[in-house]
């Protein structure tokens, strides 16, 4: 991290629903080494409409749930999502067009609206003089606050033997369906990875885990393991806790910031196939709202505006930072050489960039 300069710009941060985007947007603000103001963002259940239909304006957010947005206003501000762009444009008009606004991931508006774009490879957008291209999202995970964490699990887990593969559950995303018929395969492959390196597995799902793919996994899964439900609330939640103690990983890989993570790690990293390859049309579970929405959007939808997770995960696996749970188990290549904070460090270079000269 920088240390703070003299006189820093005034930051603010604005923050929504969605933990990824929160947790890129803190990562970066956190390297810039500029003092920042969180801005929680609550939005009406009619923003897309307001949004889109409307520009720059803040009638899609509920401001009585919000932050305040008041004077006197910033000169930089960092967002990520579709729904806080509006908010940002707002911000920078009051600001007389001097807050600079980066914007993390894919925004709606004209890439011009941003002083800087801060992307991945699952959005297709352009090379230009205000985008970086990182490889992965953005993340916070302090190595040395794992291993904290991961030392005060360990204990909890009994009689189970290293070494330890942590199985990280998603869900529904995009055009990924987590079906019951996938969580029995995803255990089926478990089964057999852990009969070929030995050990336990610790799992845990997440808010976006559909219950019946869950009760699937568990039924067919046949090893030992450690079970974290997420809605128990009794429990901390383990993951960074799982992060530190695996040797290894397994996730479905329909979350680009639980992978990133799980690379920054520098562990093997094992993904579970969750697409549903050749004639997808026949599977009914495809007809749902959002995977077909976003097949639609795929095919006809302008270039600009796609997301294809994929492009990550064919990345990840072409420089052998993670192979298919279900190819053939190879050597182990620990990647100690990741440089887990090489991405934020190039946005934040960029961001500085901005108030330079």
């Amino acid at each position: 991290m920088t240390a703070p300069q003299a006189d820093p710009p005034r930051v603010w941060v604005l923050l929504g629903e969605k933990a990824g985007d929160n947790q890129q947007v803190l990562a970066l603000a956190e390297a810039l080494g500029w003092p920042f103001a969180s801005k929680q963002i609550v939005n009406r259940p009619w923003e897309l409409l307001t949004n889109r239909s409307a520009g720059t304006t803040l009638a899609g957010i509920d401001r009585r749930r919000s932050s305040a947005l008041q004077p006197p206003w910033p000169e930089l501000v960092i967002s990520a999502g579709r729904r806080n762009e509006p908010v940002a444009r707002w911000l920078k008009k009051r600001s007389g067009g001097r807050a600079r606004l980066v914007h993390i991931g894919r925004p709606w508006a004209p890439l011009a609206a941003f002083d800087l774009i801060v992307t991945t490879p699952q959005y297709f957008l352009p090379t230009a003089a205000n985008i970086v291209h990182n490889r992965l999202p953005m993340h916070r995970i302090d190595r040395a606050q794992v291993r904290t964490e991961a030392a005060a699990l360990a204990p909890q887990l009994g009689g189970l033997k290293p070494p330890y593969t942590a199985v990280l559950l998603g869900g529904d995303s995009g055009p990924f369906v987590f079906t019951p018929a996938k969580g029995h395969r995803l255990a089926l492959q478990v089964n057999a990875l852990i009969a070929a390196v030995g050990g336990s597995v610790l799992v845990t799902d997440s808010r976006r885990t559909p219950p019946d793919a869950s009760a699937a996994f568990w039924a067919t899964l046949g090893v030992p393991a450690w079970r974290h439900d997420w809605r128990d609330s009794t429990r901390p939640n383990p993951y960074r806790a799982y992060l530190g103690l695996a040797d290894r990983f397994v996730l479905t890989g329909e979350s680009m910031s639980m992978l990133a993570e799980a690379v920054a790690m520098g562990k093997p990293v094992h993904l579970f196939a969750m697409d549903d390859p050749g004639r997808w049309w026949l599977k009914i579970h495809n007809w749902r709202t959002k995977p077909l929405s976003h097949r639609l959007a795929m095919a006809f939808g302008p270039r600009r505006m796609r997301r294809d997770v994929a492009r990550i995960q064919q990345d990840l696996v072409a420089r052998g930072l993670a192979t298919w749970l279900d190819a053939p188990l190879s050597g182990d290549s620990l990647r100690a050489d990741i440089d887990p904070g090489a991405d934020v460090a190039r946005a934040a270079e960029r961001v500085r960039a901005l108030f330079k000269g």
